[in-house]
């Protein structure tokens, strides 16, 4: 049990410290996709019928129109993303850097603010893929959750905590 209290607290070496980060962001990960998941079904529908998510859960989905679909993404990334970065950012601050680099209001607002970008291009990465494409949400939100992840991890590496 010691042995696990100093792995969580370590924050120097840089291999335990990647390990910790994808693994909170695994958590906040699983975040994202339950409140776009929860929204997407039952608060702003955004799945259509032959989306990969519906199929392989047997979701029972009604038609939309591409505007809807379009709009309800949107809706639903918004949403997740303050949920997945409010328990990224608690986590990252517990278990994966040092902060002190920044008052922790300025820390919490740059940490919103690097993720704000990554949710953007990210997000019209999906945008982009729907509107143009025609491809699946859940391609669309894996898409911009992947492009989010890379711009995160260094925005928050080198510019937010100490390293």
């Amino acid at each position: 049990m010691e042995g696990l209290k100093r792995i969580l607290r370590e924050k120097d070496h840089t291999g335990l410290q990647f390990l910790k980060y994808v693994t909170c962001g695994g958590v906040a990960f699983a975040t994202d996709l339950t409140v776009f998941y929860l929204l997407a079904v039952s608060v702003f529908p955004s799945l259509t019928p032959n989306d990969i998510a519906v199929q392989l859960f047997g979701l029972d989905v009604e038609p939309i129109s591409e505007s809807v679909r379009l709009r309800n993404f949107w809706i639903g990334k918004t949403s997740s993303f303050i949920g997945a970065n409010a328990v990224a950012y608690a986590l990252n601050v517990l278990f994966v850097f040092k902060g002190g680099k920044h008052k922790v209001h300025h820390e919490v607002a740059l940490f919103f603010a690097v993720s704000f970008v990554a949710f953007l291009l990210g997000t019209w990465s999906g945008d982009i893929l729907i509107r143009f494409f025609g491809i699946q949400t859940t391609f669309s939100n894996l898409t911009a959750i992947v492009f989010a992840t890379l711009i995160n991890y260094t925005g928050r590496k080198f510019f937010i905590f100490q390293g």
